[in-house]
């Protein structure tokens, strides 16, 4: 039979590079399948013949009528992350719906040493995790850290101007990965053999500081620009000056505080044994400022 390989949360930003290296890697069209809410939102993806089946993490029926004949599953999270309950839910319809429609290999991508770390989605992942156990379907968890893009934004040009990085991150370290990083390590599972029950934490092998982050600011715009650490409070108050609603600076400020409790600092060379490589912190601050 022909394998199969289908991705949830295609229309996502993850999922549609997941898609494009499966393509890079002469995975042919017909067999992806690109699980989606809205099928219109998936049109480019049919109009490349991919197959495009609706599949909405609320509706059970749905998600095993998208999975039928479905080999290998990438299984990407609600984007629910304001209540998570609700996602736990999502979860548990999406592991009985690929149970019940034998897919043979489910990949599921969590949070990077989600055993040690206090950010309140590691207790999400690792209850999905062990869900997926219990089906007996053959695993593969890819740990993500934390996207790079989720710190590096075009907002940056922001901080530049100012001659400063504004935030509670202290001397923390960071180990995060390029978004397309993290889709070629699910490419590479899907397409590799070797992956069944394995734990993979995808993180940099080269965490980077927000000194060094302002650092490649600097460097890359010609303007000076440091890292000013701050007290947790006065980074909340910071952001919210910056525009962004209280919860959303209250999240982030919390994030931050991870960073300089040291949460985001642990390494491993799981991901450059899948890919081979990694983008650098600069390459990454080049392509959101410069395109």
């Amino acid at each position: 039979m022909t394998m199969s390989i289908a991705i949830t949360g295609a229309t996502g930003q993850l999922g549609g590079l997941v898609i494009q290296h499966l393509l890079d890697k002469n995975v042919p069209a017909g067999q992806i399948v690109a699980v989606v809410r809205n099928v219109e939102k998936a049109s480019a993806l049919a109009d490349r013949g991919i197959d495009v089946r609706v599949g909405d993490y609320h509706d059970p029926a749905s998600l095993e009528k998208a999975f039928a004949g479905v080999s290998k599953l990438h299984f990407i999270p609600s984007p629910d992350a304001h209540d998570e309950p609700l996602r736990m839910v999502q979860h548990a319809h999406v592991i009985k719906a690929a149970r019940d429609a034998k897919v043979e290999h489910i990949v599921y991508s969590g949070i990077a040493f989600a055993e040690e770390i206090t950010f309140g989605p590691a207790l999400l992942h690792l209850a999905t995790e062990y869900a997926i156990r219990t089906t007996q379907i053959p695993y593969t968890f890819l740990r993500s850290a934390f996207y790079t893009e989720v710190f590096v934004t075009p907002e940056l040009s922001a901080s530049v101007e100012q001659g400063a990085i504004i935030n509670n991150t202290g001397n923390g370290r960071v180990n995060s990965v390029s978004r397309s990083d993290l889709a070629l390590a699910s490419a590479a599972v899907l397409t590799g053999k070797g992956h069944e029950n394995q734990t993979y934490n995808l993180v940099s092998n080269q965490p980077w500081s927000f000194a060094e982050l302002a650092q490649a600011l600097s460097e890359i715009s010609g303007k000076p620009v440091v890292h000013q650490a701050v007290s947790f409070e006065d980074g909340k108050d910071f952001l919210m000056k910056t525009g962004l609603p209280e919860p959303v600076a209250l999240l982030f400020s919390s994030i931050y505080s991870q960073i300089s409790y040291g949460e985001t600092s642990k390494t491993s060379d799981d991901l450059e044994k899948l890919i081979g490589t990694q983008t650098p912190l600069k390459e990454t601050v080049k392509q959101v400022l410069h395109g």
